[in-house]
């Protein structure tokens, strides 16, 4: 990749591949009825917790990037979260999470804090909310599905995420994975 060639850019922890499988199960039987009217699930490889969203960003910006997120993440201390509820915005649907401790929401806040000393990231005003997306719609579809039962959930690492738009819907591509903990 060349220095100046813009690339969409997101920060996220993964999610271990049973987790992954349990809520692709979910979305199929509790929300799978709502892509007949123009909803679409993400698909598995791309659910994940975003930690920061970027956005366009020179290629030259990753390097540091990756290092903000491997800092953040280094200080990460047994992050674990449950299914909270079920959430739309104008344009998603969202499974929120409860951090045990305000383990997850500190690695984010670190996050942060890095990513705008190096003037990459400007933080939302509104605080930051774990969730997972797990639908995309332009309608809102005001939909209350029984909530997947899926226990502790553990990210199983964090990276640096490029998102490439297709017609389709974006192709989240990883562009470097670090560590949680020590």
């Amino acid at each position: 990749m060349a220095g100046d060639e813009r690339l969409r850019l997101f920060c996220a922890l993964r999610l271990p591949a049973e987790t992954v499988e349990a809520l692709s199960e979910w979305q199929r039987c509790e929300l799978g009825g709502s892509a007949d009217d123009g909803a679409r699930l993400v698909s598995p490889e791309n659910l994940h917790l975003t930690l920061a969203f970027l956005g366009g960003r020179p290629a030259g910006d990753a390097p540091g990037i990756v290092a903000a997120l491997a800092e953040a993440a280094r200080a990460s201390r047994d992050p674990r979260l449950r299914v909270a509820g079920y959430r739309e915005t104008r344009s998603v649907g969202m499974l929120t999470l409860d951090d045990e401790g305000g383990r997850v929401t500190a690695v984010a806040v670190r996050l942060h804090e890095l990513l705008e000393k190096q003037g990459v990231y400007e933080r939302e005003s509104r605080p930051w909310l774990p969730h997972v997306t797990v639908l995309r719609f332009r309608e809102r579809p005001r939909l209350a599905p029984a909530l997947p039962e899926l226990g502790e959930l553990v990210p199983s690492d964090a990276a640096v995420y490029i998102s490439r738009l297709r017609p389709g819907g974006a192709r989240y591509e990883v562009l470097e994975a670090v560590a949680l903990g020590e």
